[in-house]
């Protein structure tokens, strides 16, 4: 008797927490009996368990918790055709949530994955509409608002059949494909290549000018430095010739003397030089005495 109570309490305990589930915060419940969500009797609605406590028959329902919160489809880029068939290399994502969990269950077996795969393609769809009716220049130019909120719209009313609310979809970035981008970036290269040549012929061009100017001025300046030098040279020898002039007209003796002392000066400026002269030469008049006179 004793050993059929203990069993009977074991039972009752696991039958009781086998009534009891719990849902978390930020999720919701639903109940699945004999395959189907369990509805309520009254309005037919799926019956969708807020956080808490609540129970349930044990060994017949399952619980199946999923997230009310908003998730983001953050997938891999994707390539779209323009109104002009120039393709695009378009990143987006995508915000969406649950809002319809009976229908959200039936369509994906609750798994996040399916329900993104199967999301994608509507919000690709969308998103190909919307780039097939724009050209290049006009989603670039401004429209990109609006393309995302029309490919939203279109892709929230498809994406109902999965029980899923779309909240955003956003476009990251676009970019053209690589071998296009790279025949732009060489076409690019090129023109600045072209231009950069121009540029330096121009500037040579200007510095062969500036130069020749420089040269020209150069040339008068030399010219003219040239002729004041001569001027001066000429002005000099007039004032030495006059000063010449001056001294002999006073003292031709001194005048005499001055004249040999340049012939010495000149004739011994260079060591190299040799004179030959005999000693009682009129050349060293002066040398053999102070008055120039001849012994």
């Amino acid at each position: 008797m004793r050993n059929l109570s203990i069993v009977l309490i074991i039972v009752l305990v696991i039958l009781g927490f086998g009534s009891i589930f719990v849902v978390e915060e930020g999720y919701r419940g639903i109940v699945i009996q004999f395959g189907k969500v369990r509805r309520d009797d009254q309005t037919d609605q799926t019956i969708v368990y807020e956080p808490g406590l609540h129970l349930k028959l044990p060994f017949i329902d399952t619980v199946k918790k999923l997230t009310s919160k908003v998730q983001t489809l953050d997938d891999g880029a994707n390539r779209f055709v323009t109104a002009e068939k120039k393709d695009l290399i378009v990143d987006s994502y995508v915000k969406w949530k649950i809002n319809d969990f009976a229908k959200y269950y039936l369509a994906t077996g609750g798994f996040k994955d399916r329900a993104e795969t199967l999301l994608k393609q509507k919000v690709n769809n969308g998103l190909r509409s919307e780039f097939g009716n724009r050209t290049i220049p006009q989603i670039v130019s401004g429209e990109r608002s609006e393309l995302m909120d029309k490919a939203m719209k279109q892709s929230a009313e498809s994406a109902q059949e999965l029980g899923i609310e779309i909240v955003d979809v956003r476009v990251k970035q676009i970019n053209l494909p690589l071998e296009i981008s790279n025949s732009i970036f060489q076409r690019m290269r090129a023109e600045r290549a072209a231009v950069a040549r121009e540029h330096r012929s121009q500037g040579q061009e200007q510095a062969e000018i500036i130069r020749a100017d420089i040269d020209a001025r150069v040339t008068v300046m030399l010219a003219e430095a040239e002729r004041n030098a001569r001027k001066l040279r000429g002005e000099g020898d007039a004032e030495a010739a006059k000063i010449y002039a001056d001294t002999y007209s006073k003292s031709p003796e001194f005048y005499a003397f001055l004249r040999s002392m340049d012939a010495y000066r000149n004739s011994f400026n260079n060591k190299q030089d040799v004179l030959i002269l005999e000693p009682d030469s009129d050349f060293f008049r002066y040398m053999n005495d102070t008055q120039g006179k001849k012994k």
